[in-house]
């Protein structure tokens, strides 16, 4: 990366579950927090902080019973202060231009050199504390 001024972060992973009320209990059972519940739609956890900033998140997106993760998945989420200034100082591509999504977040796609997609994208506040997070 040529300017490392933005704060690149891991922030998600996003899986699919087909099974979402099971899936729900599997990862709460391993110790991750429910923050957002809009099942069977979609769900939200929180890794246990560990003390070394703010902690990463898992989702878990509803899909058919009989789905297979398609060759893009999982989908991983890097958070960045000002998306536009990030892809920019960068030189990236985004596959479309960034975009505001209706959770709040500004998002723009990319491809690693494998062919693996990437979201970009720049939340602040919203990351981890949305209007719809639940306590």
């Amino acid at each position: 990366m040529k300017n490392s001024s933005h704060n690149l972060r891991l922030n998600q992973v996003t899986l699919g579950a087909p099974d979402m009320a099971a899936s729900i209990g599997f990862y709460q059972n391993l110790g991750l927090t429910l923050i957002v519940d809009s099942a069977p739609r979609y769900v939200r956890f929180e890794f246990p902080d560990t003390g070394a900033g703010e902690p990463s998140t898992l989702s878990l997106h509803e899909v058919a019973p009989d789905w297979q993760p398609p060759v893009d998945w999982p989908l991983i989420y890097f958070e960045v202060d000002d998306l536009d200034a990030y892809i920019s100082d960068n030189n990236l591509a985004p596959l479309s231009p960034p975009k505001a999504q209706a959770y709040l977040w500004r998002e723009a796609d990319i491809l690693d050199p494998a062919g693996n997609k990437i979201r970009l994208y720049q939340a602040g506040k919203n990351r981890r504390f949305p209007p719809w997070r639940i306590e």
